[in-house]
C-alpha cells in the first residue's frame, strides 16, 4: 500500500511539473482555434466556420508572443456570403498556478492586433482595417505537450468601408501543441545523461 501511495504522489508531482515546463521561456506554442462550425442539411444549406492558426514563443515563463492568421466563411443557398480574414500579432499570459479543481489546467488571457476585414457579398457591406481582440481562456493539458482549450473573445474590426466598425463575442475551441525550445531540449538532454 505504501508503494502504491508513493507511486501515485510521484506521478502527480511529475504531471504538475511537466505542465509547468510547457509554458516556460524558450518553448513554442503551435495550434489553432475553431469556431462557428456549421453544416446545414436542410434547404438553406448553411455552411460556416472560422479557423485561426497560431504560433507563439514563450519570451518568459507564462508569457508568449507570436502571430495568427484568421479565415472565416458563412454562406447559404440564395443568400449573401460573408468572408472574414485577419493577420497579425498575439500575446498570451498564463496564470501562475495550476487550477486546483483540474490539476492539468491553466487560465490564460489572449489579445491580438493586426489587419483584417469582414466582407459581405451582394452589397451587404464591408469593413477593412484594424483587427483586434481580447479575452480569457482555459487550457487543459491532456498530455504534457498537448492542450485543449476554450477561449471567449471579443473581436472587432475598425477602419474603412460601409460600416466603420464591426464586432462580435466569440466562443472558440482549440488544440495547441507545446514544443520544447532549444534551451529546454538541451537541459532535458543534459539531465538524461
Amino acid at each position: 500500500m505504501k508503494k502504491f501511495t508513493l507511486l501515485t504522489v510521484l506521478v502527480l508531482l511529475t504531471s504538475v511539473t511537466l505542465v509547468r515546463a510547457q509554458i516556460q521561456r524558450g518553448n513554442v506554442l503551435v495550434g489553432g482555434n475553431f469556431a462557428n462550425l456549421s453544416l446545414g442539411l436542410d434547404d438553406s444549406k448553411v455552411i460556416s466556420f472560422d479557423i485561426t492558426p497560431k504560433a507563439a514563443w514563450f519570451i518568459q515563463d507564462n508569457i508568449a508572443l507570436g502571430g495568427y492568421v484568421n479565415f472565416g466563411l458563412q454562406t447559404a443557398h440564395n443568400s449573401s456570403t460573408t468572408i472574414k480574414y485577419g493577420v497579425g500579432g498575439l500575446g498570451r499570459y498564463y496564470s501562475g498556478a495550476d487550477v486546483n479543481v483540474l490539476r492539468h489546467g491553466r487560465f490564460f488571457g489572449e489579445a491580438n492586433l493586426g489587419v483584417g476585414g469582414i466582407n459581405v457579398s451582394d452589397g451587404g457591406g464591408h469593413t477593412n482595417g484594424l483587427d483586434y481582440g481580447f479575452g480569457p481562456g482555459f487550457a487543459y493539458f491532456i498530455t504534457p505537450n498537448i492542450g485543449l482549450e476554450t477561449l471567449l473573445k471579443y473581436n472587432g474590426v475598425a477602419g474603412f468601408g460601409d460600416a466603420g466598425a464591426q464586432s462580435n463575442l466569440n466562443l472558440s475551441f482549440g488544440l495547441q501543441i507545446y514544443l520544447p525550445g532549444r534551451s529546454t531540449a538541451a537541459k532535458v538532454k543534459g539531465d538524461v545523461r
